[in-house]
């Protein structure tokens, strides 16, 4: 059965959290997204574990479900030029790198809309939030967590209380 967004093409630059979780939105509701990723390694979020499935970190798959991946070196103009073709094809572009970096690579929202002038340029810039205190007290809470739940073999962590 097809999706409310059948036939959409998106070119998903996104990296972590945010980016992936609103493409695999758009892929859920039928939309084909295109995963670009770094060659070699790929997204980030593939060596985040534990937990791990058979195949790799659960969360990479949980939000990178039904996408389609390819890998371009965007330090390249060859890998490059390949990114802008994707993009000038796309319906929808989304990124989440920090501000300014796919402009400096020639994939910058009024580099894409000259070649495909109805492009949906999404931009998610969270990279802020490293420096906002809120955001640290949140990290800290969730690392708290981390150590009750065990370490990644199975064991359970050992807290020691200062005396």
């Amino acid at each position: 059965m097809a999706g409310p967004l059948d036939g959409v093409l998106v070119a998903d630059f996104s990296r972590v959290l945010a980016g992936p979780l609103c493409t695999v939105n758009l892929a859920d509701l039928g939309a084909t997204v295109v995963k670009v990723e770094r060659p070699g390694t790929g997204d980030d979020t593939r060596a985040w574990g534990p937990p791990w499935s058979s195949s790799g970190s659960t969360y990479f798959e949980s939000v990178n479900r039904s996408k389609l991946s390819v890998t371009f070196d965007l330090r390249t103009p060859a890998d490059r030029a390949l990114a802008l073709e994707l993009a000038s094809r796309a319906d929808v572009l989304v990124e989440n790198h920090r501000p300014g970096a796919l402009k400096r690579l020639g994939l910058g929202y009024e580099q894409v809309q000259a070649v495909n002038p109805g492009i949906i340029y999404c931009s998610i810039p969270g990279h802020h939030l490293l420096l906002d205190p809120r955001f640290r007290r949140r990290r800290r809470r969730r690392t708290a967590r981390v150590r009750l739940r065990g370490a990644s073999d199975g064991r359970a962590h050992e807290h020691h209380r200062r005396t």
